[in-house]
């Protein structure tokens, strides 16, 4: 039987793991569990890398494209990368990935999967075992057995098993994120799953199902694969055809819909980490209950998740909380409050704050820059440009730049002149000036704008690619 081709979703933003999640380095491009672990987006990737699977689609945001493929690098993987010009909800992406595997192969299965879950077990087994129904023409969603009524979590309820494929199970209803009182009445009756947002079915069914169900967002999404623009395994869909799909959910749009859905347990350790308190349980505790990652002293404490990324963190007589430290932002508050931290991120939203959205550190074509400090004088950004790579630096009054090596080449548009390691040059205050890597290693420059207009807390000065 043909390989199944998951199918990624990476278009989420996870407010609830700020500070370590930011809009534009989301929760599935982070790392699992500090230091020398995979990022989610890794580690989902990784599971299907097996005999039964195929070559991977990816569905993400342009604005992680870059990520995407410096991510796909360190695990030597080859994907199909699919670039929404916008967010609109998993319904058009599934729509996306399936137009385009159609197009290769119309009769491919197609497992998709969020990119920012952790499960532990054996998940691929049950999901081959789908693929005669999938095959067959069903959609088989896949639900995860609840160990605690979660309000957070939408549910499938049992309408008894198929004869005709071991281990499937008719859907009696969805449930969408219930109060307490019905979660815990669902768990109590034994016949209801968690819903995993994993699900196998054939791409001819799903668009079969969306062009029944919802024409509209069917033809919208077809003129963006049909109008969107290949560069070698990545489809930029057209953001004109695009914008017109419906902003809604797979499981809204057909699950909830389609006499085609059933349901299949898994039997793993599953969670769709939507909070610090989910990090807190899935770690590795100590005989304390702590759960530390990174460079962190504890003393007397029990119950807590500490997470450093880059400097030593100490606790003291603490009980049932959680740190986590980043370069620009720290976040203190109690287990079991994690939900809110969304309102944080909306607060700094509002006061339009670059800690929602960014880190100091961005990654480029070029390399990455890292904004170190400002004032209302000065602002100075550290830039790492890649051996071979160039960049645009925009021109202001009063910048400069030095140079951490040889081999630096600067083009101001009339001349061109390379700096040894430490030498310094004030760049042209009326056009661009392109910095080019000539070395063999990656560069490190450090540019400095002095400027009465530069404000404190200001971003970084802008760089242009080249």
């Amino acid at each position: 039987m043909e390989d199944i081709r998951p199918v990624i979703l990476c278009g989420g933003t996870g407010t609830r793991l700020w500070p370590m999640s930011r809009t534009q380095s989301p929760k599935q491009f982070q790392l699992v569990a500090g230091p020398g672990s995979p990022t989610f987006f890794q580690a989902t990737i990784q599971r299907h890398r097996s005999k039964g699977f195929g070559k991977p689609v990816v569905v993400t945001a342009t604005q992680n494209y870059r990520t995407i493929v410096k991510q796909l690098k360190e695990i030597q993987c080859d994907a199909t990368v699919i670039c929404e010009p916008m967010a609109r909800n998993t319904g058009p992406a599934v729509l996306a990935a399936a137009l385009v595997l159609a197009e290769e192969t119309p009769d491919a299965l197609m497992l998709v999967l969020p990119a920012d879950h952790v499960i532990v077990g054996n998940l691929n087994t049950p999901i081959l075992a789908m693929r005669q129904a999938a095959k067959d023409g069903r959609i088989v969603a896949f639900g995860i057995r609840p160990t605690y009524p979660e309000t957070g979590y939408g549910y499938i309820t049992d309408g008894g098993a198929f004869t005709s494929y071991s281990g499937l199970h008719n859907v009696a209803e969805f449930v969408e994120k219930p109060p307490l009182n019905i979660a815990s009445g669902l768990v109590a009756s034994g016949l209801a799953y968690w819903a995993s947002g994993i699900a196998l079915y054939s791409a001819k069914t799903i668009l079969k199902e969306f062009k029944s169900l919802d024409a509209a967002t069917h033809s919208a999404v077809t003129a963006a694969v049909n109008q969107g623009e290949w560069n070698g395994d990545c489809l930029q869909l057209d953001p004109d055809s695009f914008r017109k799909s419906t902003n809604e959910p797979t499981e809204r749009i057909i699950f909830e819909r389609a006499q085609s859905v059933a349901m299949a347990p898994l039997d793993v350790e599953w969670s769709d980490v939507g909070c610090w308190t989910s990090m807190h349980a899935i770690g590795v505790a100590n005989s304390d209950g702590n759960v530390l990652s990174g460079d962190v002293v504890s003393i007397n404490s029990q119950n807590t998740y500490v997470r450093s990324e880059d400097r030593l963190v100490a606790v003291v007589g603490l009980s049932d909380v959680i740190v986590v430290d980043t370069p620009d932002a720290v976040l203190v508050t109690a287990r079991g409050k994690c939900q809110d931290v969304k309102a944080v991120v909306e607060t700094l939203k509002a006061e339009t704050r670059r800690e929602a959205n960014r880190h100091l550190t961005r990654e480029h074509q070029w390399g990455e820059s890292k904004h170190i400090t400002s004032s209302s004088d000065h602002d100075m950004t550290l830039l790492r440009i890649n051996s071979g790579s160039s960049i645009s630096i925009d021109p202001l009054p009063g910048r400069h730049i030095i140079a951490g090596s040889s081999g630096l080449s600067i083009f101001d548009g009339l001349s061109r002149k390379t700096l040894g390691k430490g030498e310094r040059v004030t760049l042209d205050v009326i056009d661009q000036t392109k910095l080019t890597n000539t070395s063999p290693n990656r560069i490190d420059v450090i540019l400095v704008t002095l400027s009465s207009q530069i404000s404190t807390g200001s971003d970084a000065p802008r760089v242009v690619n080249a």
